[in-house]
């Protein structure tokens, strides 16, 4: 976050608190949720396991990538992603959460 504050011409705390600002969340929440997006994304359009979603966009824990994506989408990602693909797509996701 310092070298983004730096590049806005600001300190860590007026950053931190101008993003807020004007996201309505922290700089660690908005880039959470990008990486769960993200991983959503490459489970639809990869066919991939939550476990694969999860260490591609940077998470160490499968267990906490599962707890964090169910708290984001309200369901567990394989529950979501078998929701979100049409009846006849044939999702084939081996993790399971």
């Amino acid at each position: 976050m310092s070298d983004l504050a730096a590049i806005a011409g600001l300190s860590p705390s007026a950053f931190h608190r101008h993003f807020r600002a004007l996201t309505g969340m922290t700089p660690l929440t908005f880039q959470k949720q990008l990486r769960l997006m993200e991983a959503r994304r490459l489970m639809l359009t990869g066919n991939i396991s939550a476990e694969s979603a999860a260490f591609a966009v940077g998470y160490a824990s499968a267990s906490q990538f599962s707890r964090e994506y169910a708290r984001l989408f309200g369901a567990p990602p394989r529950r979501d992603i078998v929701r979100l693909q049409p009846p006849d797509a044939g999702v084939n996701l081996r993790e399971k959460g």
